[in-house]
């Protein structure tokens, strides 16, 4: 490429990468994104996996942190095409004899669903549902947060397992089984210390917004923040894989939103040998298995309000969902397995012909597995809504190996990042006073294996673009 060099060129376009560009080019910067695949996304994309007319998320689809992150607020996505659909509930929890868990913005509805826990499950979310932009500090690295006794506070439940939390805090089943639904997000045995992290994260969020889908698939997102970069200057150039330094045009700065271990086949002879090595250390943990249906008709839930949910968690009791994660955390496949399940055509009418419905699915699974899991998910479907499989008109699968191949920002499977446990919460990747520089002043990290972590919500691509733009300002004075 002739011509001076860039500013900026950013590896990978998911969410971190595309927000990394964006903030970017805000400052000025001219910014380049390179993609391998055909098209931006990482996990944003959609496709019509199974039969023509039914719009498949393939990676991410429900996205909670999307529409509360503090970047994603601030830019004119609406403008470029973005429409959030957000059903009435977020999450659904069914239970095997009695009606379904429900989490629904309302605060005092929610609790009033938890029978002998309602009291105590409102004193736990009511302080930090009234504290304005609590979220804005939990998705930000290690620093001073801006409410820091709300952080405390917070900080003090976050870091207890959540079996043990919900076990202390909780008398009944209803209340142990919404809140473990939640904290198995992590991808960890549910008696590990900061799991409760989750459990607490995702019923906040569930009060301060409605869990939405992408109106049309979460690719309109990646469209939208695509729109949003070249109306500020930016560019992406698909289908060129990076395979090293080589591979890229001249630049001041370099961001990576892949792997650690990428980055260190990419630049390992750029970066200090005993680095490369910390890198290629780093732990990614269970991936998924995923799969998605096309279906004749809408899930025939057991209970109606189930249907009312954009997230279902299937798996019963606190103790059930606590022997799926320490299953596939030891390396075994569970026979019952926690699910996540999304149903975005009852909401969406854009995702599937008239009459016919959508839905999407995965479980945990150790990293690299290539077991084939849709019989036990759809035995955890059938068991909450009998009739289910006589709807099913085609589906598709992707094991944890082949989801590592199709995202390379996934070594395993592992969507989340890597392991967000006490050795790589706040040093993810490497232990650095900053997370996103490198040994090397010209490289940095921005994917979801640093700070904050996994989620559409772009804010690990944010702090590491405001890191990289602290070193073009050097560079030029």
């Amino acid at each position: 490429m002739s011509g001076a060099p860039l500013d900026a060129v950013v590896v990978g376009s998911g969410p971190n990468g595309l927000a990394a560009a964006i903030a970017l080019a805000q400052a000025g910067a001219s910014v380049l994104v390179v993609e391998g695949h055909a098209e931006a996304g990482g996990g944003m994309r959609s496709a019509e996996l199974t039969l023509p007319g039914f719009v498949h998320d393939v990676c991410s689809a429900c996205h909670p942190t999307g529409i509360l992150s503090p970047f994603f607020r601030t830019l004119p996505l609406e403008q470029h095409g973005l429409r959030w659909v957000q059903p009435p509930v977020s999450v659904a929890h069914p239970l095997d004899d009695e009606p379904a868990v429900l989490l629904v913005r309302s605060l005092e509805e929610t609790a009033r669903g938890l029978g002998i826990d309602e009291r105590a499950y409102r004193r736990l979310f009511e302080p930090m549902v009234r504290v304005e932009g609590l979220i804005a500090d939990l998705l930000a690295p290690l620093r001073l947060p801006r409410h820091p006794l709300a952080m405390l506070r917070f900080g003090l439940r976050a870091v207890r397992s959540a079996t043990g939390f919900a076990r202390g805090r909780f008398r009944g089943a209803r209340a142990r089984a919404l809140f473990a639904g939640c904290a198995a997000h992590a991808m960890m045995p549910l008696d590990h210390a900061l799991t409760a992290a989750l459990g607490l994260v995702f019923c906040l969020t569930g009060h301060l917004t409605d869990w939405p889908y992408v109106a049309g698939g979460t690719a309109r997102l990646t469209r939208a923040l695509v729109g949003v970069l070249e109306a500020t200057g930016g560019r992406v150039e698909t289908g060129r894989w990076v395979r090293s330094l080589a591979d890229l045009p001249p630049s001041r700065v370099v961001l990576f939103d892949t792997s650690p271990a990428n980055v260190a086949a990419i630049a390992e002879a750029a970066l200090p040998a005993r680095y490369v090595r910390r890198l290629r250390r780093y732990r990614y943990g269970p991936g998924v298995f995923k799969i998605d249906w096309a279906l004749d008709g809408p899930i025939p839930w057991r209970d109606p309000n189930v249907g009312r949910a954009a997230t279902v968690h299937l798996g019963g009791t606190l103790e059930e969902l606590a022997a799926s994660e320490a299953a596939m955390w030891r390396g075994d496949h569970a026979e019952r397995p926690y699910v996540l399940l999304c149903q975005q055509s009852l909401f969406d009418e854009t995702r599937a012909p008239a009459g016919k419905h959508t839905a999407y699915a995965y479980c945990h699974v150790p990293g690299g597995s290539t077991v084939d899991r849709t019989a036990a998910i759809e035995a955890q479907v059938e068991r909450f809504a009998p009739g289910f499989r006589d709807r099913i008109l085609a589906r598709h699968t992707m094991t944890a190996a082949q989801l590592s191949d199709y995202n390379p920002a996934w070594p395993g499977g592992a969507i989340t990042g890597g392991v967000a446990d006490w050795r790589q919460l706040f040093t993810r990747p490497v232990a650095r006073l900053n997370p996103y520089t490198t040994p090397n002043p010209r490289l940095f990290l921005c994917s979801a294996s640093t700070p904050p972590g996994g989620g559409v919500h772009g804010m690990c691509g944010y702090y590491a673009a405001r890191a990289a733009l602290r070193r073009l300002r050097k560079g030029r004075r």
